[in-house]
């Protein structure tokens, strides 16, 4: 992958799509534009600068290197096939999974943590597991929230549940080993799998998450979202779950358990996480991206002690940490219950969200609309790509089931995400446009 980045960005430096001077993305942010790890375009950046194609300046950033680039053309490049998912322009309303809603954080509170811990001294050699208060914080909170007793040296912060999943797949695997994925499943997680050298196994789902039965025994991590699958929106029954943890302690394999938006539940009490009935053989990963905001950049791994110390080694191998700042600021938030509050307030707030999107597209099939930010309507795929072409026409961004599949299509439908419009106006006449473009074949 790193070499098919290289590729493509030599091409455009010498077509002259990206000119002498000009600044390229942050590796995280390219990375996360292309979802694949930052690994991969760390890697190709790396190249580049050794061929000579770019340079640093320092305090700035990479730019693209001068006089090594054609002169851009005059006349734009003729439009691709490939399909964009844009960053939604102000007037546009985006139903698009995976964005929480950040207008209703506590402003004073959050600045508050963030002046505070901005006045911490810059440390000069950094504890690969973590800000040791920030651990023993998450550790409750996750007791509280979750219902896992969580060891404290089991623990260990990451930069994300993303980033936790590639530090675990940096440790444990070798070139070559193979990995389950849920089918349709999260495709970032299959790139950062992927990116690590693994090959990955497509893992049918169905209705209620993970189909456990036929999982093949030769897989040495099983990847899965059993609180909430994504993108379907199944809640793994308990038979399963056990189902699922005696084939891995059978096996020897490891199950990496996304809880990615586990603390919103509408029906009952959030469920208790896969991890606590079985922490020998599951690695727990979090992430504050959507109980607070993706900016946060913290999330949390939790496993086995023998095996967090040793995914901390590796880390220490690879100079991968987590900013400081933003742990303490964290820190902060969870002592002073800054974030227990926010999250009771959010699942108020999403629970009515949930509820505007259900009424609005009252008379469609819908499916995981009891958890989570999102649902999905089930419609066939040709319908679904009409309405996905016709909404956006229309200012209103949504998803198909199509891009979350690995191989061939097991199911079609449309993504709903109801996180990050700016309120229930607006996801209302969202799903106002989507409803008349199912019901009418998509206008």
């Amino acid at each position: 992958m790193s070499a098919q980045l290289v590729g493509q960005l030599r091409a455009a430096m010498g077509e002259g799509r990206l000119a002498a001077g000009e600044r390229l993305p942050a590796s995280r942010a390219l990375a996360g534009l292309l979802g694949v790890s930052r690994t991969v375009v760390t890697e190709a950046y790396e190249q580049l600068y050794a061929e000579g194609w770019l340079e640093g300046r320092h305090g700035s950033g990479t730019y693209v290197t001068d006089g090594v680039a054609a002169p851009r053309p005059v006349k734009p490049q003729p439009p691709t096939t490939r399909t964009v998912y844009p960053t939604a322009a102000p007037h546009e309303i985006d139903l698009r999974p995976g964005l929480a809603w950040v207008g209703a954080l506590d402003t004073p509170a959050w600045r508050r943590a963030w002046r505070l811990a901005s006045g911490m001294p810059p440390q000069q050699r950094q504890d690969p597991h973590g800000l040791p208060g920030l651990r023993v914080a998450l550790a409750d909170y996750i007791r509280r929230s979750r219902g896992v007793a969580c060891p404290v040296d089991g623990l260990l912060i990451t930069r994300g549940a993303t980033n936790g999943l590639d530090l675990l797949a940096a440790t444990v695997l070798r070139p070559g080993d193979r990995v389950g994925v849920e089918e349709p499943g999260y495709r970032r997680a299959r790139a950062v799998l992927a990116g690590r050298g693994a090959e990955l196994v497509p893992c049918p789902v169905d209705e209620h998450g993970l189909i456990v039965d036929g999982l093949p025994d030769d897989l040495r991590i099983v990847y899965t979202t059993p609180s909430h699958q994504f993108p379907m929106g199944g809640v793994l029954p308990v038979p399963r779950r056990q189902a699922l943890l005696a084939w891995a302690r059978r096996t020897g394999a490891l199950v990496a358990e996304d809880d990615y938006d586990g603390e919103f539940r509408y029906d009952v009490a959030p469920l208790p996480a896969l991890y606590g009935l079985a922490p020998d053989v599951v690695v727990y990963l979090g992430t504050t991206a959507k109980i607070l905001t993706a900016d946060m950049g913290v999330g949390w791994l939790v496993g086995r002690p023998d095996l967090v110390e040793e995914i901390a080694l590796r880390r220490e191998e690879l100079n991968d940490r987590t900013a400081v700042v933003p742990q303490d600021a964290l820190r902060l938030l969870l002592e002073r219950g800054d974030l227990d509050r926010h999250v009771r307030r959010m699942r108020g707030e999403y629970a009515r969200r949930r509820d505007v999107v259900v009424r609005t597209l009252d008379g469609l099939p819908l499916r995981g609309d009891t958890a989570g930010l999102h649902l999905v309507v089930d419609v066939p795929a040709p319908l679904a790509g009409r309405v996905v072409r016709e909404a956006a026409k229309r200012g209103v961004l949504v998803e198909t089931l199509e891009r979350h599949h690995t191989g061939s299509r097991r199911a079609s439908g449309l993504v709903i995400g109801y996180g990050s419009a700016a309120g229930p106006a607006e996801l209302r006449k969202g799903c106002e446009v989507v409803h008349e473009l199912v019901t009418t074949g998509a206008g």
